[in-house]
């Protein structure tokens, strides 16, 4: 979803009162921005006591796109581990305007390849476009949307080496996904069944304190997205916009639901006001629990990672609930929390603060500094691996928003 400017960051952060990861007497200078260098420390809430700090690190991984080009922007990644490469892939949007590029690590994320652009012209140039929802088959096939907008998809066979348009029929002329599909396995490893989630505006205004302005759908592929079930209409996503999903250790599906913002936001007009919430289904998709609010607003854009334990992870973006520096500047951040019973409770109290950092500017075009998108990956080795967007090198001056890409390579607390 696009940003959309508001009025008055101190109206705004007057009414911002999620916990904070500063204290006080911290915020009376900004926070340095932990990018460009390689150690790094996150932080795992407890309560009312202490944080403890977990090693970590850091990456920066737009940083030699942007010496190329000083008006690099980088943004919304998706990552997938090809485990018969034993590879890892990033699909990154990058440039003004936008071209959509790959690139690729062998080392579990350490260090990374350059930029494989995903169509060029007749003439070997990178073709405009934006491509989303990274989604692994398997077996070296990957399926992607084009400008999230589905009207078919684009497909791989050979682990991204060469991809193929391909065209499926559906009466909704415009179906809006985000986050990768959900791909459920049988005990022989082929793919059962893919499932997509999708959302449409319902008519009312973007914003309207009359109603909800997103619904979200829902609709199942037996035979990995060549065709597709009529679309579900679920209930209890009214107000819904991008849905991540996983399949629990126990067969329910769980679904990360970003919200939209409440009523007495809406004349901000900014998508940062959005939620994140939880709703579940234990008979594979058909019915849905009602949504299981985290957070109310500020917090979205979440990834969800299942462990060999049954354990869920999810990562998720903090636009607004930071409070701002006393000279104004507002802070953004990247979460993640655990589920320990299959997405249905989650253990905020211990959440995990992968990075944080102050933004440069003040006033209407604050947001240019924020975060945008996550995706999280699990290695092998139990490392969990966190990309984001983020648009901390925005001077004070900026006319434009200027994003970049980072990774956090980090692991839970044992």
């Amino acid at each position: 979803m696009k940003y959309y400017l508001f009025l008055s960051l101190s109206f705004l952060f007057t009414l911002c009162k999620a916990p904070s990861l500063i204290n006080a007497e911290e915020l009376r200078t900004p926070q340095p921005h932990p990018f460009g260098k390689r150690d790094h420390v996150i932080q795992q809430m407890n309560g009312a006591s202490a944080p403890t700090s977990l090693p970590a690190e850091i990456q920066w991984i737009s940083e030699p796109w942007y010496k190329e080009r000083s008006d690099e922007n980088a943004q919304m990644p998706y990552l997938t581990y090809l485990a018969e490469q034993d590879r890892v892939m990033m699909l990154v949007v990058t440039h003004h305007p936008t071209h959509t590029a790959m690139i690729f690590s062998d080392d579990h994320g350490k260090t990374w390849s350059q930029r494989k652009w995903f169509s060029r012209d007749a003439e070997g140039k990178p073709k405009p476009g934006i491509v989303l929802g990274l989604t692994n088959l398997g077996g070296g096939k990957l399926i992607v949307q084009k400008d999230n907008v589905s009207h078919g998809h684009w497909r791989s066979n050979n682990f991204g080496e060469t991809w193929k348009h391909v065209t499926v029929d559906d009466p909704v002329k415009k179906r809006y996904v985000w986050d990768p599909l959900l791909v459920v396995k049988n005990p022989e490893g082929d793919t059962e069944t893919v499932f997509e989630a999708s959302w449409r505006p319902t008519g009312v205004a973007w914003g309207s304190p009359d109603g909800f302005y997103s619904q979200a759908y829902l609709r199942t592929s037996t035979d990995e997205g060549k065709s597709w079930s009529p679309e579900l209409k679920v209930p209890q996503w009214l107000g819904v916009n991008e849905v991540n999903l996983i399949q629990g250790a126990n067969g329910d599906l769980v679904a990360a639901c970003r919200t939209d913002y409440p009523k007495r936001f809406a004349h901000n007009k900014l998508d940062h006001f959005g939620g994140l919430a939880v709703s579940t289904s234990s008979d594979h998709g058909k019915t849905w629990s009602k949504l299981k609010p985290l957070y109310e607003w500020g917090r979205h854009h979440p990834s969800l990672v299942k462990l060999p334990n049954g354990d869920l992870v999810m990562t998720y973006v903090v636009r607004l609930g930071y409070p701002a520096t006393h000279e104004g500047h507002p802070q953004f951040g990247v979460e993640a929390i655990v589920s320990h019973d299959h997405g249905q409770s989650w253990d905020k109290e211990h959440r995990y603060i992968l990075a944080s950092w102050t933004g440069n500017i003040t006033g209407p075009t604050a947001w240019f500094c924020s975060v945008q998108s996550t995706s999280t990956v699990l290695m092998p080795d139990g490392t969990l691996l966190t990309a984001f967007g983020t648009g901390f090198r925005n001077p004070s001056d900026a006319k434009i928003c200027k994003m970049d890409v980072a990774l956090v390579r980090w692991h839970l607390n044992k």
